[in-house]
């Protein structure tokens, strides 16, 4: 097997490889740790590389493979994880030049699950300052390898960037306005948005609380199952995680789409949309149909408060994690993360309180809506694919934020879990993606209706050349 062969290879299938020892987890992580230092010079996806333990976690891996101790299907699978998650005895920086000799004495929830799946970690990936807007002025940006111009997405571009060149088989993501979504959709992966409590917070940096989810970036609906049955499930240390059980995701997803109720709202889904967009929701809609979905017409409530609501609900509670070093340090801050602070520090009890109530509103009416259908399918952003250029003045921009966030921001509001799946490209030969979007904890659906819409299209195959 060539080594592009094997870095493109899916997380289930190396792992399947591994575990009846066709291949080695040392020489996998050997291949990966090679293709990381020749390529990543120039796309920047990685703050850390953690070759040392990554290596002696391979070894360990062979070793209980050997014996024939199987932990599941990351076992011995090299992987790697947002910077924003702890990592014992490696620095977590959070994107922040603040906290950039921050080393945790011990790892995040999601970080231990993954090793005690038998997941290799690789290193750290690159994010915005804070998981917010833009990264730090004095941080280079990961480059989207498909095109240098384009976006590489936002918060979790090293994830994005890292995973579609090949230089791990999956990471962690986290998403709390759309930060596992528009790396997904920028890099052409298939990222999974758990419902909110899913995952353990336990352990990463906090943007805004109650948005915030950590998830899975890879390269199919069946990887991104994969890894989210490594990481979901209780946890003492985070009473907000859910205590329902963790089902198999990959159990029954060859199921296809025969029977499902899919949502289509036409007007939401185009309004204020490019034409790349809409032509592959064309296509996306055709293939649902051939696949044998039932398409029915819904009408979304309206999500123009609760993306409204977004901005100054995100700034207070992101106010809260930072209010023992800003403003008191607000040197060390970039400008678009301090703007959204100084946002939530001008929010009333009373501006909060009315936010509080719409969410619960809106919310309310989403759950209703899944009362007739049994997946909703929308656009990943109005935007296909947006210039570096264009971005410039995303931190910053309202109104740009808001095109942006259309599809996005209010599945973190109402803590829906959804699956961004890459379905065309630009006439650049940059990916474009969709959602579909689920009841919450039916994250099974969403991976068997991605993995249904991978049987008969090929996008999610192709790789960048770099």
């Amino acid at each position: 097997m060539s080594n592009q062969e094997l870095h493109y290879l899916g997380l289930v299938e190396v792992g399947q490889q591994i575990q009846r020892k066709a291949l080695s987890p040392v020489e996998v992580t050997e291949a990966q740790l090679a293709r990381i230092a020749a390529q990543d010079g120039a796309l920047q996806s990685y703050v850390r590389v953690m070759a040392d333990q990554a290596l002696a976690d391979a070894r360990q891996a062979e070793a209980e493979i050997g014996r024939g101790e199987i932990r599941g299907p990351l076992h011995g699978v090299p992987v790697a994880v947002k910077d924003l998650c702890w990592t014992a005895g490696v620095p977590t920086a959070a994107g922040m030049t603040l906290y950039q000799d921050f080393v945790p004495s011990e790892d995040g929830t999601a970080v231990r699950k993954l090793r005690e799946a038998g997941a290799v970690i690789l290193g750290k990936l690159q994010l915005t300052e804070s998981a917010y807007a833009d990264h730090h002025p004095t941080v280079v940006p990961p480059v989207n390898p498909w095109n240098a111009a384009h976006w590489s997405g936002a918060s979790s571009s090293g994830s994005g960037v890292a995973t579609a060149a090949g230089l791990c088989y999956g990471s962690l993501g986290t998403d709390t306005g759309g930060s596992i979504r528009f790396p997904s959709a920028a890099n052409g992966l298939t990222g999974l948005k758990p419902t909110w409590g899913r995952v353990s917070r336990y352990g990463a940096f906090e943007l805004a609380a109650t948005l915030d989810h950590i998830g899975p970036m890879t390269r199919s609906a069946a990887d991104a199952g994969a890894m989210l049955g490594a990481i979901a499930g209780a946890d003492p240390k985070d009473p907000t995680a859910s205590l329902a059980a963790v089902p198999d995701y990959l159990a029954g997803m060859e199921r296809g789409l025969q029977g499902l109720r899919i949502g289509i709202d036409a007007r939401w889904n185009s309004e204020g949309v490019d034409e790349a967009t809409r032509q592959v929701m064309v296509g996306v809609l055709a293939a649902v149909r051939d696949l044998g979905g039932e398409l029915r017409e819904v009408v979304f409530p309206d999500p123009t408060q609760a993306i409204a609501d977004w901005f100054p609900l995100c700034a207070v509670e992101a106010a809260v994690v930072h209010e023992s070093t800003y403003p008191a340090r607000k040197n060390m801050y970039g400008p678009a993360l301090s703007g959204l602070l100084d946002l939530g520090h001008a929010q009333t009890g009373t501006d909060y309180q009315k936010i509080v109530l719409h969410r619960h509103d809106f919310s309310g009416k989403v759950r209703a809506l899944f009362q007739d259908i049994d997946l909703l399918l929308v656009p990943a952003q109005g935007v296909a694919s947006p210039t570096l250029e264009r971005m410039l003045t995303f931190g910053t921009d309202a109104d740009l934020m808001s095109a942006m966030l259309r599809y996005t921001c209010p599945f973190d509001m109402t803590g829906s879990p959804t699956i961004t799946l890459p379905g065309g490209f630009t006439e650049a030969g940059t990916p474009i993606a969709f959602q579909f979007v689920a009841r919450h904890f039916d994250e099974a659906l969403l991976v068997r209706a991605g993995w249904a819409y991978q049987q008969m299209t090929d996008w999610h195959r192709r790789h960048p050349a770099l």
